[in-house]
């Protein structure tokens, strides 16, 4: 005789769900609690910075006419090419996908006391920084393993072609170029607001350390807006030739009127923000991991 089986209730599937997510919650809380998770994180943010000095020292050296890619692409080619470079770049790969292992668990797990919406705007931002982070741990191994990462013009020119030949192109390729300006704006009045030193740094971070930091997140937010602008000015001459990296957006600044002097304080902008992420790795709020 067969038997039915008594279905669970909407109650009862909702309290398993819940519990499931606590479960993954606490799991995610433990690695973000463990020595050796912190221990990788401040090692990434380390290699974040070295990344962001060489950046500034190369967007110095295009000021000065002596050439390079002044890209992050271009500055980890740039620490390959050392003694000992390949060495450098599978720390630095490690170091910058374990950040985007911490990304990932905050967008999944993390802001938990926040308001709703500001819970959701943390977790979006959360979720690009994972994008970023390993886009750039999957560069540092490429060129730890002798492969080139390209340039970062041309890749930016062959994805605004892709987007510019889908139906509605030039609308897509105006979307992503206000999206990167709006990206590059935030930075901009992170470093402005000093609203990093509230997310980012323990108490106890050193003055001179969340100055630096100001410089540098203006700096950074200056040259996505740049990358963002290149991307418009595509769209609206619909060329593709015209969008570019970071390179890109710093020659396009060089060529403007007082473009060395603006150039090598977008340099020493980096180099701000390199420095200050080693204040960063030092001071890191747990409270955001």
């Amino acid at each position: 005789m067969a038997t039915n089986a008594r279905r669970p209730s909407a109650r009862e599937l909702g309290n398993k769900a819940q519990q499931a997510g606590d479960r993954a919650e606490r799991a995610g809380s433990d690695i973000q609690d463990s020595r050796a998770f912190r221990i990788l994180v401040t090692v990434g943010l380390a290699c974040y910075g070295v990344i962001h000095l060489l950046l500034g020292w190369l967007a110095i050296q295009l000021a000065l006419g002596r050439g390079g890619e002044a890209s992050t692409g271009g500055a980890m080619k740039d620490l390959a090419s050392k003694p000992l470079g390949e060495v450098l770049m599978v720390i630095i790969a490690i170091g910058l996908f374990t950040l985007a292992v911490w990304q990932l668990i905050e967008a999944l797990f993390g802001y938990r006391r926040l308001k709703t919406t500001t819970k959701a705007r943390r977790k979006i931002s959360s979720g690009a920084k994972v994008i970023m982070y390993s886009a750039l741990g999957f560069s540092a191994a490429a060129l730890a393993a002798g492969s080139d990462s390209g340039d970062s013009n041309e890749s930016a020119r062959s994805t605004t072609a892709q987007l510019m030949s889908a139906p509605f192109g030039q609308i897509l390729v105006a979307l992503v170029g206000i999206a990167i300006i709006a990206v590059g704006i935030s930075q901009v009045v992170k470093g402005v607001r000093r609203k990093f030193v509230e997310r980012d740094l323990e108490s106890g971070a050193p003055e001179w350390g969340k100055k630096l930091g100001t410089v540098g997140w203006i700096a950074k937010g200056l040259s996505i807006a740049l990358v963002g602008a290149l991307f418009a000015w595509a769209a609206i001459s619909h060329d593709p030739d015209k969008a570019g990296g970071v390179d890109g957006a710093l020659k396009t600044l060089l060529e403007q009127p007082f473009g060395v002097f603006l150039l090598i304080a977008m340099g020493l902008g980096f180099a701000a923000f390199g420095i200050y992420c080693f204040v960063w790795s030092r001071h890191v709020n747990h409270e955001e991991i």
